[in-house]
């Protein structure tokens, strides 16, 4: 088992300990230092290298070290060449840990109540019970049914939407194209946690927004090319939505004269909703290359078709 690792040093370091511990008789090597580049079976990176094959002849799997896998450049990468993204546990509880507040924040018009702080301005708003407080998530995946489970706790009146058909306990599904108007006209606080694809590219924009009810307000922890800033900053100045919160960026970091740095409606965090947790992303790892070993299917396998 030869591992190869591309990531920050200090990630390196916990890895290369705790492979060290689970799996002893495992060679480990962080880029660029590779001894014997023909003897390298799997590559675990956020981005791969330029010509990968000729560099790593033997690669049987790119590992993404991150949820997701769209920064990957499929069209450089054999088609033979599996590409797994990261599941593990500690990436769903931060995401969950990251929505919940953010949700709530904007439930309980905590924007609205900062700017009011840097004005010296005392007043209260009209509260809204939360059954009466309807969230939307798209995109129900593993981290989208984990962020509903924990919003249903709250008595959120919780729905969502993805490309195809899902059942959800408590929760009321929408699907595809013929039924994504009616999810977002009864939407009050929208989540976005959609991989990036040709389709999610640019998505929320000023059509989307025009077809939230006034008032609305968006989370916004999907990928950062789905976002059109200008529409959001309109969106906003014109008080059809109401506030935003935004971790992910395109492109990241914003440069410092950008408007989102300032706006007294947004919220905006440096994509760290969530982070991969060594202790359980290097146990996902060593569980996927027995799997690929033995000729099983891999846990977040990248399907080429769909993007994701």
């Amino acid at each position: 088992m030869n591992i190869l690792f591309k990531s920050t040093p200090e990630r390196g370091r916990q890895w290369a300990a705790l492979i060290a511990q689970q799996q002893p008789t495992a060679i480990f090597r962080q880029w660029p230092e590779i001894p014997d580049p023909a003897a390298v079976e799997y590559l675990v990176a956020w981005d791969a290298p330029a010509e990968l094959m000729a560099r790593l002849p033997n690669l049987n799997v790119l590992f993404s070290v991150g949820a997701g896998a769209d920064q990957f450049d499929f069209h450089r990468l054999p088609r033979s060449l599996p590409v797994v993204r990261m599941v593990e546990p500690g990436i769903t509880r931060g995401m969950v840990e990251y929505v919940t507040f953010s949700v709530l924040g904007l439930h309980r018009d905590m924007p609205r109540y900062l700017q009011q702080q840097r004005e010296a301005r005392w007043q209260g708003h009209q509260l809204i019970p939360a059954p009466q407080r309807r969230i939307g998530v798209m995109g129900l995946g593993i981290l989208g049914k984990a962020v509903l489970a924990q919003l249903q706790q709250f008595g959120f009146d919780c729905g969502g939407w993805s490309r195809t058909p899902k059942a959800l306990p408590g929760v009321r599904c929408w699907c595809g194209e013929a039924e994504f108007d009616t999810f977002l006209a009864r939407t009050d606080i929208l989540v976005c946690l959609l991989p990036l694809t040709s389709s999610t590219t640019g998505m929320l924009n000023a059509q989307l927004f025009a077809q939230l009810p006034a008032g609305a307000a968006l989370v916004q922890v999907g990928r950062g090319a789905q976002l059109d800033h200008q529409d959001l900053l309109r969106a906003l100045d014109s008080h059809h939505l109401r506030a935003a919160v935004v971790d992910v960026t395109d492109p990241e970091p914003l440069p410092a004269a950008h408007p989102f740095w300032s706006h007294p409606a947004l919220w905006l965090t440096p994509h760290i909703a969530s982070q991969t947790q060594a202790e359980g992303a290097v146990a996902a790892l060593l569980e996927n290359i027995v799997r690929f070993e033995r000729g099983e299917t891999m846990v977040g396998l990248i399907d080429r078709q769909q993007g994701y």
